[in-house]
């Protein structure tokens, strides 16, 4: 028996409960570990108050992030052992491969072996927002060298973390903040550029830094009226990606070129 913490119904925090559970033995592409340390993130939170892209079967498991030590292999697993230190990268099931409890099956092709320099709780908060970030700025948003990229809310962890990717292919960073505190630090963690939004015209910094081009890429980890982008600042073919999500409406949210024009 293990301890495992599931939901019956949508809510608060108040409708997680910790349950005594039989974990069954992993699946043959899958490992089991004996979780060490879990992250902590807004899509569990989404998913339990049915705000997520997913939809829980009740009860449901949760969690995405992961760090602990492998207690057993499936049939077809080679590349893990019995007592290898390990962290998740994100899957794409939060429920089947939940992660809250002593005990977790998850896929073998998202564990990887990390050094003994790393804390369990650092390697279990290190991937998400790196995953989030290189989704939507490489994958979708296809940024390159010589681009330019905006990052709202850029103080967060994915907001640095977008930093990194962006500079990693050549790309320009020009990050948003509302007040001049932030300003230093978010230099200091990689941003090329910053403009204080409660102090600067956006617009009009933008089209400075871009000598009148404007940005690509606008890559906005958090959404609603914080930010209202406005075209004038995007290029030809801009890609405008938001995080934010609902129940009912899972979209990645881009421009199209005429509307970046307009």
């Amino acid at each position: 028996m293990a301890r495992v913490v599931r939901f019956h119904e949508y809510g608060d925090a108040s409708v997680l409960k910790i349950e005594n559970l039989d974990v069954p033995s992993p699946g043959a592409d899958e490992v089991q570990i004996d979780v060490k340390s879990i992250g902590l993130n807004r899509a569990e939170v989404m998913f339990r108050t049915h705000a997520y892209m997913q939809e829980p079967q009740f009860p449901s498991r949760l969690g995405f992030e992961a760090a602990g030590i492998v207690k057993t292999v499936g049939t077809s697993i080679s590349s893990f052992n019995k007592g290898d230190v390990v962290s998740l990268i994100p899957p794409t099931d939060i429920a089947r491969w939940g992660t809250y409890g002593e005990f977790a099956n998850v896929p073998a092709r998202n564990l990887v072996k990390h050094p003994e320099n790393i804390s369990f709780e650092q390697a279990a908060a290190s991937w998400m927002q790196y995953v989030t970030a290189w989704g939507a700025l490489i994958e979708q948003a296809k940024l390159t060298a010589g681009d330019f990229v905006i990052v709202t809310a850029a103080s967060s962890s994915v907001g640095i973390a977008a930093f990194q990717i962006a500079k990693a292919v050549g790309a320009t960073t020009i990050a948003t903040t509302r007040t001049r505190a932030k300003r230093q630090s978010l230099i200091e963690h990689g941003a090329d550029h910053v403009v204080v939004t409660d102090e600067e015209d956006l617009v009009a910094r933008v089209m400075e830094l871009t000598t009148g081009v404007g940005a690509r890429v606008v890559f906005d980890p958090v959404g609603g009226p914080s930010f209202i982008p406005s075209p004038r600042v995007w290029r030809a073919a801009a890609s405008y990606w938001n995080m934010a999500r609902s129940a009912r409406s899972r979209r990645r949210f881009l421009c199209s070129p005429s509307w970046a024009r307009a």
